[in-house]
């Protein structure tokens, strides 16, 4: 059972759209995760707007993909890494902390992502 940052039982970060790795709705991950997917972000306008200047386009939509892209307060599994950067930045969009995956805390520390806690 995977875990999420605050010890319990990882929760379901978002169905619509669908997100994770696996496109369960989990942020879960495994050894085929090179990204490490494990945020559970609500994204905000001033976060999608940092993620494409980093080059990370999440807002456009990509119908090959099966993607119809992010619109502020949607709710995705965000790469662990791209969150901490994000962070640094001062454009780290709130967590669900419910349902942000254990791994994470490998990149961030609990009390920054306890500090963007979606409410």
């Amino acid at each position: 059972m995977a875990r999420n940052v605050l010890g319990g039982e990882l929760a379901t970060c978002g169905t619509d759209p669908m997100t994770g790795f696996y496109r369960t709705g989990c942020c879960d991950t495994g050894a085929e995760d090179a990204g490490v997917h494990t945020v559970c972000a609500r994204v905000t306008a001033d976060f999608l707007e940092f993620s494409k200047a980093a080059g990370n386009d999440l807002s456009t939509p990509r119908p090959e993909w099966g993607f119809a892209g992010l619109k502020p307060g949607d709710q995705w599994c965000l790469c662990a890494d791209r969150w901490a950067e994000a962070l640094r930045a001062g454009m780290a969009p709130p967590v669900v902390l419910e349902a942000t995956h254990a791994r994470t805390l490998e990149w961030v520390d609990l009390a920054d992502l306890q500090a963007h806690a979606a409410t």
